[in-house]
């Protein structure tokens, strides 16, 4: 399957957040195109989590996703909004979400998969700023 950019980007605009958040956390590196366009939208403070899983043809790399480097901002009692491309076995998100421990709220973002929010939750297709 094939998406073109403007399919996603309709769908990057049409989506609601009935939430306010206060930080955008990007999985890097999935994450950081998707996270750069939702600022665009929302505005708001964008960090990079340093998590990896999969190598550049999404095969796992390691049996486990590995932290890469320590977490480097203050995400205590802050409301997040955790974002990356796509999710197949949430294995990435479950660790992120243990790492920001002490966030007031975290709500997952995929391009692709199951999360809080999601623009598509289907078979798995190449994100089109990749092509």
């Amino acid at each position: 399957m094939v998406k073109t950019m403007d399919e996603v980007m309709e769908r990057f605009r049409s989506i609601d957040f009935p939430e306010e958040f206060d930080l955008i956390v990007a999985i890097a590196h999935g994450g950081i195109i998707p996270a750069a366009i939702l600022n665009q939208r929302l505005q708001m403070e964008v960090r990079p989590l340093y998590i990896n899983l999969r190598d550049e043809q999404q095969q796992p790399r390691y049996p486990l996703p590995r932290l890469l480097a320590p977490v480097d901002f203050d995400y205590c009692d802050r409301s997040i909004l955790l974002v990356d491309d796509r999710v197949k076995t949430g294995a990435t998100f479950f660790l992120a979400l243990h790492l920001l421990q002490g966030a007031r709220l975290i709500r997952t973002f995929a391009v692709n998969g199951s999360a809080d929010y999601s623009l598509y939750d289907e078979e798995c297709f190449r994100m089109p700023w990749l092509m």
